[in-house]
């Protein structure tokens, strides 16, 4: 699976000496080791590291949702933390749109009605926000569904719906935590090439984090996380980087099978 690749000559996020701990006990814990990095406007940025190696926490601080112990995190030049609050809930409305792994809907509405919801409280007319909404599934081949109800639909429906969510508001960068992780190969294949559509004809920003190395591939820039501490990979160093990665794991797995005999 190839990506198609955009020009990537300007940062759209930066950290400078990014750090974030947190208590557990009498012990502090270092969840992002200090880290000082730049993800590419209209790149496919991977975040790829096991479970607890601190990839929801990196995300958490992308998203604003967690403001890191120490240093920065800037947006087109701007330092995010700094912001006010409204500010602050204006980036996350606007700028930014999410692809969880699991999705939550409003049981009693609509696909077009719990994808709207955003818009409505944005203060978009019934009409207009229903446009938009219509015009974000058709995006993803999911305008059919508008008036099903999204808990009737499959898992691998349910996440093109929730990338529809996601574009609603047209924002520049959309962030997908694990969005193929309860999905089989072939939805997940599936959410993979629409991400990558909407790099290419979205003009889209994504920043995708992965267990599946499978998936490292799309990416422009890699970022890999291990126990908090994150190396920026770039693009004529990731196939490399995967085969080692594919060989390292083809190692530990031989090992586990000769030491069960």
């Amino acid at each position: 699976m190839t990506s198609v690749k955009l020009p990537v000559d300007k940062s759209l996020f930066t950290t400078n000496n990014l750090m974030l701990t947190y208590t557990s006990g009498d012990q502090e814990v270092t969840a992002i080791h200090p880290c000082s990095l730049q993800i590419p406007e209209g790149s496919i940025t991977v975040i790829y590291g096991s479970s607890g190696s601190g990839k929801s926490s990196l995300l958490n601080i992308l998203s604003g949702l967690q403001k890191p112990t120490k240093g920065t995190l800037n947006f087109y030049g701007e330092d995010v933390y700094r912001q006010s609050h409204n500010e602050l809930a204006y980036f996350r409305a606007h700028e930014l749109g999410i692809v969880y792994q699991t999705n939550y809907w409003v049981k009693s509405l609509s696909v077009i009605d719990n994808i709207s919801l955003p818009l409505f409280f944005q203060g978009e007319s019934k009409e207009s926000a229903h446009q938009k909404t219509l015009d974000a599934l058709r995006r993803v081949d999911m305008e059919k569904y508008a008036h099903k109800y999204p808990v009737l639909l499959s898992g691998g429906e349910q996440q093109r719906v929730a990338m529809a969510r996601a574009i609603v508001s047209d924002p520049p960068v959309i962030i997908a935590d694990e969005p193929t992780g309860s999905l089989d190969t072939e939805n997940g294949n599936m959410i993979i090439k629409l991400l990558q559509k909407l790099q290419k004809e979205g003009n889209k920003t994504i920043i995708m984090v992965t267990h599946n190395l499978e998936y490292l591939y799309i990416a422009d820039h890699l970022l890999e996380i291990q126990d908090g501490k994150i190396e920026q990979i770039e693009q004529d160093k990731i196939a490399s980087t995967v085969r080692s990665m594919l060989s390292d794991t083809r190692k530990r797995i031989t090992g586990l099978m000769e030491d069960g005999k």
